[in-house]
């Protein structure tokens, strides 16, 4: 590497670390890369990141599930963390199965889904057209509406998995979020109301219908949303499966399976 891209690098580096950057070399390699080896486009790219603009947004894209997926300005970044429910979702999913991606977001789950099984059909649901439009962007199919409102009919009761990261977090914590989050994230995709469950109740509510016999549904929840989020599951004639924890052993998501008719 020539003496004066080692520098940039390094000044980078220095100036991501300075901003509170968890991980300032890898984010300054990221934007470097971004830069093509220009150096006052560098400066420019740090500048934005700087100011606690999403990583994802600066270069357009990351990395999830090892598929490299685009990330327009605007849209929620998928969180490493939710690697392991997609993972999840794409065992349980047969190679010619349906799977539905409710609130897709980017597309990422369902590009997951697509790269691991690509004879299955697999239809991403978002009401955001931003989002809509980056997810198309990653080859998914999108039914763009509330939930499972654009979803053709002739899907009902035939899905093999639903898998569900819609806003989770309680509408008093998103002021303890990180900075890059909390003020460029969209506040839709973060905000799910009072306990938190607002969409994710309405989704379990509405899962019966898609889910096939055995079908599974998927959904990412925390803290202690698990456990509160068990009745609407008995109610809907789901059954917990398991609770996926992360590394830390904090829980990540759900898993629950249509009763058999």
């Amino acid at each position: 590497m020539p003496r004066l891209a080692r520098d940039g690098l390094s000044d980078a580096t220095r100036r991501l670390a300075a901003a509170g950057c968890l991980s300032p070399g890898d984010e300054a390699a990221e934007l470097a890369a971004s830069a093509r080896g220009d150096g006052e486009a560098l400066k420019a790219l740090v500048e934005r990141r700087v100011t606690g603009e999403p990583l994802a947004w600066i270069t357009g894209k990351m990395e999830f599930c090892g598929c490299t997926v685009a990330v327009s300005r605007g849209v929620f970044v998928p969180r490493w963390q939710s690697e392991k429910l997609a993972a999840r979702a794409a065992e349980l999913l047969p190679s010619r199965g349906r799977a539905i991606d409710l609130g897709t977001g980017s597309g990422a789950v369902a590009r997951v889904l697509l790269e691991r099984h690509p004879d299955a059909a697999i239809i991403g649901t978002e009401l955001d057209p931003v989002a809509a439009e980056c997810a198309r962007g990653n080859g998914v199919t999108v039914a763009q509406g509330d939930l499972f409102q654009a979803l053709p009919v002739s899907w009902k009761g035939t899905v093999d998995v639903i898998v569900a990261i819609l806003p989770y977090v309680p509408t008093a914590e998103i002021a303890y979020l990180a900075r890059d989050v909390r003020d460029f994230e969209p506040r839709s995709a973060l905000d799910g109301g009072e306990d938190g469950l607002r969409f994710v109740g309405r989704a379990v509510a509405e899962a019966s219908d898609w889910l096939r016999a055995g079908g599974h549904l998927l959904l990412e929840i925390g803290g202690d949303q698990p456990t509160a989020l068990i009745p609407a599951l008995e109610r809907a004639s789901l059954t917990v499966v398991q609770v996926i924890c992360d590394e830390d052993g904090d829980p990540r998501g759900i898993q629950a399976v249509r009763a058999s008719l």
